[in-house]
């Protein structure tokens, strides 16, 4: 897929050896080959995926990811990931935790080339249930597959930190994941305290990105149902966008003129120096936009860059930190 906003969704369809060799160093290629070894000597490891229980003859070292939310989980816990779908479009939009550039790119995470994953002889492959079963049986007959949702519409806290520990089981980095989810809640507990001291806990808001299509400006709203939306209620906010959105990832469509339902709210909003704002420059101009009140009163808030809609635990963190910077600046 594109990496634009309105295709940055998840997918609905779907050191590299050389450099250690010119940089004169064997160093991180020895350590490597020693968590291979670890990880063997481990021994078998079980999870189960929303395709059922498996089992893997040794903790997996080297995954194939494509998925971004995946991704940024694997690195979050120090997998090796040895292979990425869309490698630009992932440093575009989730900055929480880089992705080496260099990483070999398997094609787009709608559309992954199954040669190009087969030559990098992954121990496992990170796939969402946005994958078309088809396409999984043809991965699984490369590598072992671990599919996920890329969220869940009625939890998404709760399947964030499954899929943490399920990722965290496969790949033998339980301590890691654990800490990972600590850290998380850690972060809430910040978020509520400095909400509250800064006198606006329980404030209303409502979350939104957008995208612009021959001149027309599409909205979606992140519904309570969304993993930003869930996240805004952990700090003890209030989604003023109430409807249902999709069941998986708790999305809901709008346009300028649905936004008028909204009065005395703070409006935070994602977008990407890779294309066009569509709230500042797309609806610069738009009559019904400049006289709806929280634009009028200046309650319009982008998060910054690179904090992916739809990750784990480190994005999470990330949009903490923004949202409390808006609603308290």
């Amino acid at each position: 897929m594109r990496t634009t906003l309105r295709t940055g969704l998840p997918a609905v369809l779907l050191v590299t050896a050389l450099t250690l060799t010119a940089c004169g160093t064997t160093e991180e290629a020895d350590a490597g080959s020693a968590d291979a070894t670890a990880a063997s000597d481990a021994g078998p490891v079980t999870f189960t995926d929303e395709r059922g229980e498996q089992t893997l003859d040794a903790p997996a070292t080297e995954v194939v990811s494509l998925e971004w939310g995946l991704t940024e989980n694997l690195l979050a816990l120090g997998v090796d990931v040895v292979g990425q779908a869309d490698v630009e479009g992932y440093n575009t939009w989730d900055t929480s935790v880089p992705l080496d550039a260099s990483t070999p790119d398997v094609g787009m995470r709608g559309e992954p080339s199954l040669d190009a994953i087969s030559a990098l002889e992954p121990q496992l492959i990170a796939v969402t249930t946005d994958t078309p079963d088809n396409v999984i049986d043809q991965l699984a007959d490369i590598a072992p597959v671990v599919t996920l949702r890329g969220s869940d519409g009625t939890d998404p806290i709760g399947y964030m930190r499954q899929t943490v520990e399920t990722l965290a089981t496969a790949t033998g980095t339980e301590d890691e994941g654990a800490e990972l989810l600590a850290g998380f809640d850690t972060k809430v507990a910040e978020g509520k305290k400095a909400l509250d001291e800064a006198g606006v806990a329980g404030a209303s808001y409502v979350m939104a990105d957008g995208w612009v299509n021959n001149g027309t400006v599409s909205v979606r709203m992140y519904t309570p149902g969304s993993f930003l939306g869930a996240i805004g209620a952990e700090l003890g906010l209030a989604n003023a966008w109430t409807g249902e959105g999709d069941p998986d990832y708790g999305l809901a469509q709008t346009d300028v003129e649905g936004l008028t339902a909204l009065s005395d709210v703070q409006f935070v909003y994602a977008a990407s120096d890779s294309e066009a704002d569509p709230f500042a420059d797309g609806l610069k101009d738009n009559a019904i936009w400049q006289q709806l009140p929280f634009v009028a009163a200046g309650d319009v808030h982008r998060i910054p860059d690179g904090i992916w809609m739809f990750g784990g635990p480190a994005s999470a963190g990330a949009y903490v930190d923004a949202l409390v910077a808006a609603l308290t600046q």
